[in-house]
Order: structure tokens, then sequence, then C-alpha cells
């Protein structure tokens, strides 16, 4: 499994006085002053294609980063719940074929998992559209891109499925490297961007999971580049031209038709417009540009539009939403600005905090904490820096404003509305691709500096920025081995603890509302079809507006399957039955596992 990364750690020695070589050639040459002489320009044109063939070969080296770091290990994880639901949509299949309130073997359960001759897309809006609560782009994709992949054991490759994202994840690095040359004309802002796109945990964490977060950072980014045009327009008081104004809008209805939330972006732009608006006006500065960008505005609505009836009529809405709702108490309040501080610093940091050995967690906290009270005062220095510069003052300030606006909308949602965004660190995407460019553009400024304080020490610009660039690519190398983000169910360690613990058939009891709850134990499932556990049943109990109803189911398996028998209830959130009293509960104390939440009867 450490195998890819080890290569990835061994392969960099060899590869840095390469990188240090290109970045030397460059970032510090100074081209001859402008002469009038056939000889002078000659030297321009022979500079210019090396300048260019180095900078190509250093943004493809970032590519390949980028791209080995989201493919190593991709199908070492087990999917969790969500990436279910993309995979069973995806393949046109549904969730509500499979039974309920009754023993079910493993192969009925995964049913749903076997990919089906004849499905297509219309399969996939009828489907999801019904079941789920998100817009069809990325599944429709998704369906197509599995049809080029052979089925594992039956079912449906997670390979495969996954390898979409990581795809997608692999081309935000040059995709970045464009905006970022887009924005501040600066190969060098542009190279360190590409840089630590191609290492950030977080942008890692979203390319190794079947779900639809890599493609909406590339809409993000077309999106913010039509977005500064249209600033830059405005300041200098000239027309948005036509294809600005027609891809902006295709691109803001292809963000909406992959996930609601990119409507969380168009409003952080509306936001910096808005405050651009009301200052022109207020200085009688009013001109004529707006209306192009009102007619954006108005394209991109009726865009949106389409989807408001589809997702109101949609009943599961609420029910697939309860995890980011609720009541807080005490210090509970606290807990989103916690969430959303761990959130920032994993875009670019995340050591193995979520090891199972005590050591190396607090080793690891302690080295980030030490690493971010170096780096922080760097960052805000960069930062200021630019903003000091007339040329670039712009574009900071409007990146800067976009990034605020999506916090303060995190915020309002959590503390107003009682959704809490801070919960899903991967909803940080709207506003993801901006951080990343203003790391460009403040290490840009390291970069170029003769020297940095390092705690008692002074180091070069340029070895600073190489330390927080290691910190980020041994962060990546910490997502690849699932010792950061892991996944929120580890069924693969859950079977492993059955298996040890029980010798007798066993029946895998849960309480059932959404597709969520299948997935659960689809991923139990699937990691007892691949361990030849066939002796196992599963119950998923519904659980509507009467809770005994779950009970009731329970009691009926425990009545009538024949004995003996293992009882794992597992996420099971009802009163127990009677019949539960000819069974008794295991005393002995077992491990606990992530996303199951588990108590074992032995049924003689």
């Amino acid at each position: 499994m450490y195998s890819l990364s080890a290569f990835v750690l061994l392969f960099l020695p060899a590869f840095y006085p390469m990188l240090k070589s290109m970045l030397k050639k460059l970032f510090s040459y100074s081209s001859p002053k402008n002469q009038h002489s056939a000889q002078t320009f000659g030297k321009d044109v022979i500079y210019h294609v090396s300048t260019f063939q180095n900078s190509v070969l250093l943004l493809l080296s970032w590519f390949a980063i980028g791209a080995i770091l989201r493919f190593i290990n991709l199908d070492a994880k087990p999917p969790w719940t969500d990436e279910f639901s993309t995979l069973v949509f995806s393949l046109g299949n549904s969730f509500l074929n499979v039974p309920l309130d009754q023993p079910i073997s493993i192969d009925t359960l995964l049913q749903p998992l076997q990919p089906r001759v004849g499905a297509g897309v219309q399969d996939v809006l009828k489907h999801l559209l019904t079941e789920s609560n998100h817009p069809p782009l990325y599944f429709i994709l998704t369906h197509w891109w599995l049809r080029l992949f052979p089925s594992d054991d039956g079912l449906v490759s997670v390979w495969g499925a996954r390898s979409l994202a990581a795809i997608f994840g692999a081309i935000s690095v040059p995709a970045i490297y464009l905006l970022s040359f887009k924005l501040y004309r600066s190969r060098l802002v542009s190279h360190l961007a590409a840089a630590f796109m191609a290492t950030s945990p977080y942008a890692i964490f979203l390319a190794q999971e079947t779900r639809h977060y890599t493609l909406p950072i590339l809409w993000v980014m077309a999106t913010l580049a039509c977005f500064i045009t249209a600033v830059r327009r405005v300041q200098s008081r000239s027309q948005l031209p036509i294809k600005v104004v027609v891809a902006w809008i295709v691109v803001n209805a292809l963000g909406i038709a992959t996930h609601y939330f990119f409507v969380l972006t168009l409003c952080c732009q509306a936001i910096v417009l808005l405050f651009l608006l009301v200052k022109q006006v207020r200085n009688k500065e009013w001109r004529t540009v707006w209306y192009r960008i009102f007619a954006v505005a108005g394209g991109t609505a009726i865009a949106g539009a389409v989807w408001i009836p589809v997702f109101l009529q949609n009943s599961y809405g609420g029910k697939l939403t309860e995890w980011i709702q609720g009541d807080r108490v005490g210090l509970a309040w606290l807990n989103p600005i916690f969430q959303a501080l761990a959130a920032w610093i994993t875009m670019i940091s995340l050591l193995p905090v979520e090891s199972p050995r005590l050591a190396v967690v607090v080793t690891s906290g302690l080295v980030m904490l030490a690493f971010f009270i170096w780096a922080t005062p760097i960052l805000v220095r960069g930062l200021k820096a630019r903003l000091a510069l007339t040329e670039n003052q712009l574009v900071t300030k409007v990146l800067i404003g976009f990034i605020i606006s999506a916090l303060l909308l995190f915020f309002i949602f959590t503390y107003f509305l009682g959704i809490d965004l801070t919960r899903g660190a991967r909803y940080n995407f709207i506003y993801f691709p901006a951080v990343i460019v203003l790391l460009g553009a403040s290490l840009a400024v390291c970069w170029r500096a003769p020297t940095v304080k390092m705690f008692k020490w002074s180091i070069s610009g340029k070895k600073a920025v190489l330390i927080i660039w290691l910190m980020s690519l041994a962060s990546g190398i910490t997502v690849v081995n699932n010792l950061g983000y892991q996944k929120y169910y580890r069924p693969d360690l859950f079977v492993s603890v059955i298996q040890r613990v029980s010798s007798q058939p066993v029946l895998i009891a849960t309480t059932q509302k959404t597709h969520v709850h299948i997935g659960e134990m689809m991923g139990v499932a699937r990691e007892l079809k691949k361990n030849v556990k066939n002796n196992t049943k599963f119950l998923l109990a519904h659980q509507d507006d009467k809770p005994e109803a779950s009970s009731k189911a329970l009691g009926k398996a425990v009545k009538t399957l024949p004995r003996p028998f293992d009882l794992w209830k597992v996420n099971f959130f009802a009163d127990d039955p009677e019949e539960l009293e000819t069974c008794s509960l295991n005393s002995k104390p077992l491990p606990a596992v992530n996303g199951y939440e588990y108590k074992v009867y032995r049924c003689r």
C-alpha cells in the first residue's frame, strides 16, 4: 500500500535539481533592454522560446506529481455511503429495490451495485432526481465513464468510478496555472499555484472519492476567470465582450448542473460586484458596462431556475441533510469555528493526526502547530506586499473579497439558518481555487525575498517556499495512506471484528431511513463478499414516524431465524424488542470502529 508513496519520496531528491534549474532559468533572468539590433532581437527570441519550453516542462512536472498522488492507492480505501450513492445512481439503478424489514443475503443487498444491461441516461435521471438531492451532470458523466471498465466480481469497479474524479483533480493543476497567469501575468505565481494544487491534501482528498467535487472546482476556476475579466472591464470602463458573456453563462449553468452549492460561488461574486456597483453609484461613476453583467446574472438565474422544481419535489432532501442540521447547546456553538479552521489548515497541511498511534498523532499536531506559527506571518506579509503593488492590487483585493464573502455565507448558514456547512469540509470547494491562487501570489513575494526568519534562524526565501511545499507534499501522502481525511466509515475494520468474534451465522441489523443507511451496510456487505463470509444476512429495519416499527421488524427476525446465530445491532436507533430477551448480550470489550456503533448478542 505504501510502495508508491515511498517511490514519490525517493524520487524527489533526484527531481529537485531539475526543478531548481528550471526555476532559476524561468525567474532569475533579466532580459536585455529593447535595442534596435538583429542580434539582440535574435537573443530575445531564443530566450522566450527557451523560457516557454522550460515553463511547459515544469508545468508537466507539477501535473505528473498531482496525477501520481491522486491515483496512488485509489481503490485501497473502502467506499463510504456518499460514494455508494454515486455508484448506484450512475449505474441507473435504485436503492428502492432493496428489501426492507426482512433478512436478506449479501448478494441481494449488493444488487444495486451490479451493472445492468440496457440501463441508460434516462434511468440515471429517473432514480437520481427522485431519490437524491443532487443535479445530474456528474452522474451522467460517470454513467458513460463506467462503461469503459469491466465489473469487479460482478460489482461496479470502484477504481474506475474514482478515476474520473482523480482525472478532473489532476486537470485542476494546469487549470490553476492558467487561471493564475490570467490574473497575475506571472509565471512564478502560476507555477507556485500549480505546485500547491498538485500536492494539496484537501484537493487529493476530494480527488480520491467517486463524488462530484473535483469537476465543480474546474467550473469555479472558469467562472472566476470570467468574473475577474468583468471586474477589470468595470474598472477600465469598457464593455464586456459578448463571447465572455456567453462563456460565463454556460460555465455557471454547468456548475449548477454539477452541484447546487455552486450557487454559493455565484453569490460570492455577486457580493463583490454589488460592492463595486454601489461604490460607483455613490461616486457618480455609473457606466453602461454593467448592462452585460446584468445579462450574465439574468442568464445564470434562468439556468439555475430550471432545477428549482426538481429540488422542491424531492421528498428525500430534508432527510438527507439532517446531519448538517440541529440545535446547539453550550460549547457546541464554538464547533463551527474550529471545524472551519481545520478545513482551512488542511488545504496545505495535514500530517498523520488520524494515525492509530498516539505518539504519531501528538508529534504531527505539534509539528503542524509550529509550522503554521512560522508560515502564517510569511503568507500575510506576501499578501500585504501584493496589495501594495498597483498592477496586482485590484485582483488581490477582489480575490480576498471573494473568499471573505464565502466565509460570511458559511457562518450565516451555520449560525442563522441552522445549516452547519462547516461540518462538511468538501463544501469549501466553492472558494478553494481562489485560496490556491492567493497562496501562489503570496509565496511569489517570499521566493524573491533574500532572507526569511525561521524562528531564530534566517533562511533564503526560496528555501522557505520549498519547506512549505514539502509540508504540502507530505500532507498529500498522508491523505493517500488514509492517515488524514480518513473515510467516515471503516467497514474493512468492522468486518475484521466480525470475523474475529463470530463463528456462527450472523445477522446484521440496522435502522433505515434513507439510502445513506443502506450505503452503510453495503460497505460491510462488500467487505464480507471479498472475504467470502456468505453466512451473513442483513436486516434493514425501516424507521419512519413510528419508531416501534423497526423494533417489531427486528423482533420478528430474531424469532423466525434458525438458531444458533449472532445478532449484530449496528447503528440501530430503536428500542430493543421483547424477543431479544432470548439472546445474551456479549459483555467482552470490543474495539470502536469509525461509522459503526454496534452491540453483539448471542442467540442460541
